[in-house]
C-alpha cells in the first residue's frame, strides 16, 4: 500500500525540468512585461511634452497676435513707431520687433494708460539643459512718459531656432519696416514665423515645420490737413 501511494505521489510531481522550462516561460512573459511597461511611460513622457510645448506655443502666438491686432499707429504724444529688428541694435534683421501697442491692463494699482511699448526678441536659454534653441522673450514698458524706466521681460516660448518677422505693405512681403525712416504708417499685416529647434525621435533629431501667424494691422495714421492742390 505504501508502495502504490508513492507511485501516485510521483506520477503527479514535477521533474527539474518541467520547473526550469516554467521559470524560463515565467522571465520570458516578465521581460516582455517590463518592455511593454517602460515603452507606455517614454511614450506617456514625450505626449506629455508634445502636449506642454504646444500649449506654450499657442498661448505666446496668442499673446503676439494680441499685440500686432492692437498696434498704435506712429504719431501722438503716447504713441510711437513700429520698427523691425530694433531689438537686437540692427535694422536689417528681422528677428526683433519693437510696437506701440493698445493692450496695457487699466486698474487703480497702474497709473499708466492702456498703450505700452512691446518688443520680441530672442535670447539666450537662461536654463539651456541641453536644449539647442533660444527663448522668446517680450519686454513691457508701460510707463512712456519716462526715458529711463526699465522694460519688464516676459518669457513666452522656449527651444526656438528662429524667429522671423514679415510686413505687407499692400503689394509686397518685406523683410523690415520702420515707421520713422520713409514708411510713417503701420504694415498692412504683419506675419510671423516660429521656427522649434528640432526635436529628438527614433530616428535621431527630426526637422520640424515653421509655425505663421499673420495678422492685419487696422489701425492706420490719420491727419486732418487739407492736401495741396498743385
Amino acid at each position: 500500500m505504501t508502495q502504490l501511494r508513492h507511485n501516485k505521489m510521483a506520477a503527479h510531481a514535477f521533474t527539474l525540468m518541467e520547473v526550469m522550462l516554467a521559470m524560463a516561460v515565467f522571465a520570458v512573459v516578465l521581460v516582455a512585461m517590463n518592455g511593454v511597461f517602460f515603452s507606455a511611460l517614454r511614450l506617456r513622457a514625450r505626449t506629455s511634452a508634445a502636449l506642454d510645448e504646444t500649449a506654450t506655443l499657442e498661448q505666446a502666438l496668442t499673446v503676439m497676435r494680441r499685440d500686432l491686432a492692437q498696434a498704435v499707429p506712429p504719431g501722438g504724444v503716447l504713441a510711437g513707431s513700429l520698427q523691425s529688428g530694433v531689438v537686437g541694435g540692427a535694422l536689417n534683421q528681422n528677428n526683433g520687433l519693437e510696437l506701440f501697442t493698445a493692450t496695457g491692463s487699466l486698474s487703480d494699482a497702474t497709473p499708466w494708460g492702456d498703450v505700452q511699448k512691446v518688443t520680441y526678441q530672442l535670447q539666450e536659454a537662461a536654463n539651456p539643459g541641453g536644449a539647442s534653441g533660444k527663448d522668446l522673450v517680450r519686454g513691457v514698458t508701460r510707463n512712456l512718459l519716462s526715458i529711463t524706466d526699465e522694460p519688464e521681460y516676459q518669457w513666452l516660448l522656449g527651444n526656438v531656432e528662429q524667429l522671423e518677422f514679415a510686413y505687407y505693405d499692400g503689394s509686397t512681403w518685406r523683410d523690415s519696416w520702420d515707421s520713422t525712416a520713409g514708411e510713417t504708417n503701420l504694415p498692412a499685416a504683419v506675419r510671423v514665423r516660429v521656427q522649434l529647434a528640432k526635436a529628438g525621435g527614433q530616428g535621431g533629431l527630426r526637422e520640424r515645420q515653421p509655425v505663421e501667424l499673420i495678422v492685419p494691422l487696422m489701425a492706420q495714421a490719420r491727419t486732418n490737413a487739407a492736401a495741396s492742390v498743385q
